[in-house]
């Protein structure tokens, strides 16, 4: 019991953390906005291939979305490994 309240205290820990950090910067933009700057540097008049079938209408939207698809991940991925263990 002990040993998972110092883990939940650590990840909470880390998560302030990693906020404070992000937000002294002032940019928590994703890489894909990062290589679009330099791409159009390199390249004025590249066009890309494929456009987005969806475009969130805000960086929270965005942000949510990533955040769900993160944990459908980890809970299959967790999931498998529980059931191969067990088995």
């Amino acid at each position: 019991m002990k040993k998972n309240i110092l883990l939940i205290a650590l990840a909470f820990a880390i998560i302030i953390f990693s906020l404070y950090m992000g937000s002294q910067r002032g940019d928590l933009g994703g890489a894909d906005e990062k290589i679009e700057e330099v791409i159009k540097e390199i390249s004025p008049d590249y066009q890309p291939v494929f456009k987005s079938i969806f475009e969130p209408p805000s960086g929270e939207i965005e942000s949510l979305l990533f955040a769900l698809q993160a944990s459908a991940g980890a809970f299959v991925i967790g999931y498998f490994v529980g059931k191969v263990k067990n088995d």
